[in-house]
């Protein structure tokens, strides 16, 4: 009973809103009328969600999303160990998040069973291309994963990380002020 309550509440109206705009390109105003159908039906309800094309979420229920979050086209997360991203979090395309590790029993994975373990992402963080993060993972606010990056170990705000697996390359500041740069034009 508890898995129909869970794929009628979650599952299939998120699996229908993905399938009735799977059509659309993954231009602004499309991923944001995406998202928006799609947030109805999550956890928290989210606003300002923007959602790319073939992004597949699993266990739905346990994936709590913030405001303003970005997820790209190709993105796969799975859930089952909790997934929390925090406000402004952008994800660019084809990344995997899985919440759930496979351990061995007797030289055999298939014996080993699972083991869920949470993820969390920081305020602000932006995930780039074809990265992966493990379970049991909490990333900082204001982090930059680098592109093709493997995360397996927690990390500290404002930090980039690059790598596979990733290590911390350097502290990520903020842009500078354009304010008075030598491109600005004087009124």
């Amino acid at each position: 009973m508890k898995e129909i309550k869970y794929q009628l509440r979650y599952a299939l109206p998120v699996w229908f809103m993905q399938l009735l705009t799977s059509w659309l390109p993954d231009i602004s105003v499309c991923i944001r009328i995406r998202g928006l159908l799609v947030s109805i039906f999550l956890p928290g309800m989210p606003r300002k969600l923007t959602l790319g094309r073939d992004v597949t979420l699993l266990a739905i229920n346990r994936f709590k999303i913030g405001d303003n979050v970005y997820i790209a086209k190709g993105c796969w997360i799975n859930a089952i160990g909790g997934v929390t991203f925090e406000d402004e979090v952008v994800l660019a395309p084809y990344v995997v998040m899985s919440s759930n590790n496979h351990g061995f029993k007797d030289g055999s994975v298939k014996r080993g069973g699972a083991h869920p373990g949470p993820i969390q992402v920081g305020f602000g963080t932006w995930v780039a291309a074809h990265s992966v993060i493990a379970a049991n993972v909490n990333i900082g606010k204001g982090n930059l994963v680098a592109a093709n990056s493997v995360v397996t170990k927690s990390t500290s705000d404002n930090s980039v990380q690059a790598g596979v697996p990733a290590k911390h390359i350097k502290t990520r500041l903020d842009n500078p002020s354009t304010i008075n740069s030598k491109h600005d034009i004087n009124l």
